[in-house]
């Protein structure tokens, strides 16, 4: 077995070293290159960006070489190649999907379509996230559960793909870490599947680490994360517990983490999912002045880090596991924090000083409020629903001009530090507001407070109109009728 072991290593690495240079030259005489923007991409000159070709090749191809030798020289070693065959369609559909887009620049939802098909794919084959110990899951979430990781690590792969070499570090110390996992516990089928992966990547990084002569592309940074989610659910699967499972979890950290703060940075800003923009951790890095080597070795440093620990809470006792879990946990929220992100320090003021419930309170009283406006029925109906929503919201003077007739209620605060705001309704009616300057009522409610208000009266201005012409109407064909009839 170590003899097929090392022939995969080897044999992957002489292949990536082989194949790289030839798919770089082929890349720049097609012009499949990436070019510099001077936004996101921080490389200074265009760069073939099919490093992918190499990498499926010496990958797929040592696979092929190791296993027609083990057929004639080691039968005994068959059964060993037994998880790469589960995977290797759903991989190969992957990478292909990948190059298309590399070659056709193809839409999110059709890489995504194809992702959850090749993850389908694997789930078929038997390979799916299953329960530890006493933690049983119903099959439906399992394979849920199985096509979510798999998509979700495919893709943290591709985003982490921003500087020379980081994606495909950071996938080499994952591997690696998962390989030697898989030899500390006898798992032969995972060491054979994470070998070639591992020489192939080394072999990629002479050409891909800074200054890159070549970048992997979506054909190798969507191939790298589909295979490391594939090793992530196999490694589990030898796992006696729940928190014991976290740990492919965590020799993912640094990809899965930019991911999950990408989403939710764009989440809280109200922005498309998809949108790119520079502040990934390795930007935050950049912009914090250090350069494009450092960034990309701190983040090795840190990526290494939570490997160790992966490995550590895989062989933890159940005492331990939760003082490892706990380490990285406080390990990430402290690397979170350095990295100074606006979002998340404005979310953390809001809940600590009891801005979310006030939030809350605010969504409240606009329904209730337009709940109220829009029962009325009659014009004081409005007044004094309007006179009960101003005094909720901070509002101490108001003036309505609403269905012909003027409203007005006096200030009752004095008339210092304040200010007005006049909402228009119709041609002829209006709203004017006095506020007291301060903290009263919900203030980021005011805005939606005056919109409920406009729109609730100016429906109401339409039915009106249209009652007051069908009574109209029906006067002028009353009118109509009496005239006929004297004639």
């Amino acid at each position: 077995m170590l003899v097929t072991l090392f022939l995969l290593t080897v044999l992957s690495l002489a292949l990536s070293l082989l194949f790289t240079p030839i798919i770089r030259a082929a890349a720049l005489r097609c012009n499949l290159v990436d070019l510099p923007d001077n936004k996101r991409k921080v490389h200074k000159n265009p760069i073939p960006r099919v490093g992918g070709v190499a990498l499926a090749a010496a990958f797929f191809g040592s696979l092929l070489a190791a296993a027609a030798f083990a057929a004639l020289k080691q039968p005994a070693a068959n059964a060993g190649f037994a998880a790469i065959k589960s995977i290797a369609p759903a991989a190969l559909l992957i990478f292909l999907i990948g190059l298309a887009d590399d070659i056709f620049n193809l839409k999110p939802w059709q890489k995504f379509a194809v992702q959850i098909i090749a993850a389908g794919m694997v789930v078929s084959a038997g390979v799916r996230i299953h329960g530890a110990a006493s933690l049983h899951v119903h099959p439906a979430l399992e394979i849920a559960g199985t096509v979510f990781w798999l998509v979700a690590c495919t893709n943290a792969v591709n985003l982490i793909d921003g500087l020379d070499g980081l994606a495909a570090g950071l996938s080499f110390l994952a591997t690696v870490t998962v390989l030697a996992a898989s030899l500390l516990s006898g798992n032969v089928a995972l060491a054979i599947a994470t070998a070639p992966l591992a020489g192939a990547l080394l072999g990629f990084l002479v050409f891909n680490f800074n200054p890159a002569s070549i970048f992997l592309g979506d054909s190798g940074s969507l191939l790298l994360g589909f295979l490391l989610g594939c090793y992530g659910i196999l490694w589990s699967g030898t796992s006696v517990t729940a928190l014991a499972m976290t740990a492919p979890l965590m020799a993912l950290a640094v990809p899965l983490l930019d991911t999950t703060l990408a989403i939710t940075r764009r989440f809280l800003r109200q922005q498309p999912i998809f949108k790119a923009d520079r502040s990934h951790i390795h930007h935050r890095l950049l912009a914090r002045g250090l350069s494009h080597r450092r960034t990309v070795l701190l983040l090795y440093a840190a990526g290494g880090i939570a490997d160790s620990l992966a490995l550590c809470l895989f062989w933890a006792h159940d005492r331990w596991e939760g003082v490892v879990v706990a380490a990285f946990s406080c390990a990430a929220l402290f690397g979170i924090r350095q990295l100074g992100y606006s979002e998340f320090e404005a979310l953390l003021k809001v809940i600590l000083r009891g801005g979310l419930r006030r939030e809350v309170n605010a969504e409240l009283a606009l329904r209730t409020f337009e709940e109220g406006l829009a029962a009325a029925k009659t014009a004081d109906d409005c007044w004094a629903a309007i006179q009960g929503g101003c005094g909720e919201f901070g509002f101490h003077a108001i003036r309505m001009q609403f269905a012909g007739r003027l409203f007005r209620a006096p200030a009752d605060r004095s008339p210092g530090r304040s200010w007005a705001m006049s909402v228009p309704v119709a041609e002829s009616d209006w709203i004017e507001l006095a506020h007291q300057a301060g903290p009263q009522g919900f203030p980021t409610a005011i805005v939606p407070f005056a919109n409920i208000m406009r729109r609730v009266l100016a429906d109401k201005k339409v039915q009106r109109t249209s009652s007051e012409e069908k009574t109209a109407s029906f006067s002028a064909a009353l009118y109509k009728t009496a005239a006929s009839i004297a004639n």
